[in-house]
């Protein structure tokens, strides 16, 4: 796959995961975090299930011969950090706003180098640390943050910023492996829908009629984002390294503006402005500035 898909597969994946919030939010009225997640992730799963039958049931068993250990190993591991990822966003939102969910969120952007760079000694290239700065400085006015008060749930979202980044890390590490996009992103959903769907039935009422209640978000959740966005992910991540791609993913707060602006008639202020033009100055420049240093040597 060339980078330019890749890129596009990112940009189509931030797009989905911003209109998306909408959904996770409006969706909680009469069932909890745990039991949306659950059957979120298990429409994900069917949605993809016929998918990878259609386009790598001939090609899984070869690749996961490559290393069987490791794919059993990361595989798990990415269900398991999406898992808290996911519904540490979602419970969070039960005690917090969007405009505070939304800016500890993009804390996985500077996360994700951070890890890399002190835990994997990885070398970053330094272009992203400025972008990371611009995506911060984007989302803070995107928000409209400094009209909102610290809450509970902000903790639960900054938490949960810590599983995003290190999705995004292991992520980068199997698709690097595995040629398997649509198989991985069919396991992850079924991992996080079991798992929700059994601490749900523990801590939560999980009630049929609550649950066709709220149907039309579990299916624009679970289709788009739990089936398609996560897989685009995958596909992304080929060609794209773990710190970029965080900046890239960051354009789901640009995205949730304008779709709220669109769809919600919300006001769309000189703040929020400036906060889509920060985010995309950070996008543009890790994606540029590499290329354009590497033209440079060549010439």
């Amino acid at each position: 796959m060339s980078k330019n898909l890749s890129l596009a597969s990112a940009l189509l994946c931030s797009f989905i995961w911003g209109t998306t919030f909408i959904a996770q939010d409006t969706g909680m009225d009469t069932i909890g975090p745990l039991t949306f997640n659950g059957v979120r992730f298990f429409v994900g799963f069917l949605f993809l299930l016929p998918v990878v039958f259609l386009f790598e049931k001939g090609k899984i068993k070869n690749e996961v011969k490559k290393n069987k250990e490791i794919f059993i190993k990361y595989t798990f591991m990415i269900g398991i950090f999406l898992f808290l990822g996911t519904y540490l966003q979602q419970a969070a939102l039960q005690f917090t706003d969007v405009a505070n969910a939304a800016f500890f969120t993009i804390f996985y952007v500077p996360m994700v180098p951070i890890i890399l760079f002190f835990v994997f000694s990885k070398s970053i290239h330094w272009s992203i640390w400025p972008s990371v700065l611009f995506c911060l400085v984007g989302g803070y006015f995107l928000t409209n943050f400094s009209d909102a008060t610290i809450r509970l749930g902000d903790s639960l979202v900054f938490v949960c910023a810590i599983f995003w980044a290190l999705h995004i890390i292991y992520v980068g590490k199997l698709i690097e492996i595995f040629n398997l996009p649509l198989f991985l992103g069919l396991l992850q959903s079924l991992i996080v829908a079991l798992l929700s769907i059994f601490f749900g039935y523990f801590y939560e009422s999980i009630i049929f009629e609550n649950i066709l209640n709220e149907k039309f978000e579990i299916l624009y959740a679970g289709i788009l984002s739990g089936g398609i966005a996560f897989t685009l992910q995958l596909y992304a991540q080929k060609n794209i390294s773990a710190a970029p791609a965080a900046i890239i993913y960051s354009l789901e707060g640009v995205f949730a503006t304008i779709a709220g602006w669109i769809l919600l008639s919300q006001i769309l202020g000189i703040n929020n402005v400036l906060g889509c033009f920060f985010i995309l100055l950070g996008v543009i420049l890790s994606q540029m500035l590499p290329i354009y240093e590497n033209r440079k040597l060549k010439i």
